[in-house]
């Protein structure tokens, strides 16, 4: 059923469309697959949200997504600056520099009075970044420097990247999990705020492993007017399925499949159609009942 005009088709069935409306079923999908389908699913809803004018911005474990129509791209390398400091992306108006603290309190695990002294800092124009921070001689320096290393470095080296309409963030060359996670959440603080978007996680699970990148997920997918957020996976972790929204089913192993039935609620029985290639089920509650219809996925 189409409720608004930012409803998006996602396949036909027996003879009738069957879209998701962001504004009826919820505004984060999750979309779970083998392999590529994932993949070629995110593509297709950007591409779809694009025809509406609506800016991409896509996170990109893979490396494999297309940067047509993208004008900002962000390589994010273990080897390269990146120029991703929270406190002088804070200086730039990306975000507030209270946010900046609690980011670096999340990477390094500051306490609450430690946080609030770096805040404090930053404010007076005693720290202008987060290896300023590391070298300003406070307690605060001593639990940075625990786990700070020459990825967090350069990660934070080099000039704050403009950070246009439609951005790609490109971690295929990230191998490091930390400093993808780190990436993450200081983006996602950054376009935060961003409206007549589509948002697009790709690969969810692996950007939201670790501790930073977990805390960087519910920035962009709590409810928001004007935000559609595209959450793709490969794994059907407890962390994805439990987030609320409908979900778009793709092949995969007839066990997967069985275990994201079961977190969702479909009852035992017909509702529970097995996906083959090509086809998807889309999964979607309302306050009275939970629905599943399947089609051919136009992939």
């Amino acid at each position: 059923m189409r409720y608004s005009n930012i409803a998006v088709r996602l396949f036909e069935k027996e003879g009738e469309d069957v879209f998701y409306d962001p504004a009826y079923h919820g505004r984060t999908l999750k979309v779970f697959g083998m392999d590529e389908w994932p993949d070629k699913a995110l593509e297709h809803l950007a591409g779809k949200y694009m025809e509406k004018d609506y800016s991409r911005i896509i996170f990109d474990t893979k490396g494999s997504f297309s940067e047509e129509g993208f004008d900002t791209v962000l390589r994010i390398q273990d080897t390269k600056p990146s120029g991703l400091d929270p406190i002088k992306l804070a200086g730039e108006g990306h975000f507030d520099f209270y946010t900046a603290a609690t980011i670096v309190q999340t990477i390094y695990g500051l306490d609450r009075t430690l946080t609030e002294m770096l805040y404090s800092d930053i404010l007076a124009g005693k720290v202008g970044s987060v290896p300023e921070a590391l070298k300003a001689g406070q307690k605060y320096s001593e639990v940075i420097a625990e786990s700070y290393t020459a990825l967090d470095q350069l990660l934070y080296s080099g000039e704050v990247p403009e950070l246009g309409q439609n951005i790609l963030v490109d971690f295929g060359d990230a191998h490091s999990i930390t400093l993808v996670g780190n990436a993450f959440l200081i983006l996602s603080a950054a376009v935060e705020k961003r409206r007549k978007v589509m948002v697009g996680l790709n690969d969810a699970a692996v950007l939201t492993y670790t501790t930073a990148g977990g805390a960087g997920l519910p920035l962009l997918t709590k409810p928001a007017l004007k935000r559609v957020t595209v959450v793709a996976s490969e794994y059907a972790l407890d962390s994805l399925l439990n987030m609320s929204g409908p979900i778009l089913l793709l092949y995969h192993d007839p066990d997967v499949q069985s275990l994201v039935y079961e977190a969702s609620g479909v009852p035992p029985g017909p509702m529970r159609k097995h996906v083959h290639k090509g086809q998807g089920a889309f999964i979607y509650r309302t306050p009275e009942t939970i629905d599943v219809e399947w089609g051919e996925m136009p992939l």
